[in-house]
């Protein structure tokens, strides 16, 4: 399977590889030998903690590979009057009788906390193509609720938004 990402997330994540490899894991590298000096390594936190960071990064830098080699570019289109990738949206929640603020976002850069939807979640999935004052049902593995959109601000990737981290 493949993750539907920007031409903008791809670049952010060889940014961040390119980061890690030439920054990065030369001192982690240098910390893992440092900590070794340390002497017997059953009993060296230092060192088992060096390790520990290195081989996270390391891991880190897999993922990111992996998403790039696996990545399906999409091109940000956006349609004036319906909601799209990148666009900030006010819903109403009736079951909550609140509205809320959101912005439809790729995966990687999903952060619910700070409202920033993935087109892939219920939420995202349920609004994205729908125009201010639709009634939208949100079918989630759990329950379903309706949303009513109440207004959508057009948006665009502008590499503002930071890539998930762990």
């Amino acid at each position: 399977m493949y993750d539907e990402l920007t031409e903008i997330d791809i670049r952010k994540m060889q940014e961040e590889i390119d980061y890690r490899t030439t920054v990065l894991r030369p001192k982690l590298i240098e910390d893992v030998k440092t900590a070794r000096s340390f002497g017997d390594l059953s009993e060296n936190f230092e060192y088992k903690a060096a390790k520990q960071e290195k081989n996270r990064n390391d891991s880190r830098v897999r993922y990111l590979e992996r998403m790039i080699s696996t990545a399906k570019v999409i091109a940000v289109r956006s349609d004036s009057e319906a909601a799209g990738l990148f666009d900030k949206l006010t819903l109403f929640f009736e079951e909550d009788d609140e509205t809320r603020d959101i912005e439809l976002v790729t995966t990687l850069r999903q952060n619910a906390l700070k409202g920033l939807i993935s087109k892939e979640s219920p939420l995202g999935k349920a609004v994205i193509g729908h125009k201010t004052g639709d009634r939208v049902e949100v079918e989630s593995p759990e329950y379903s609720y309706h949303v009513v959109i109440r207004s959508i601000t057009k948006g665009k990737d502008d590499d503002s938004l930071e890539i998930s981290g762990y």
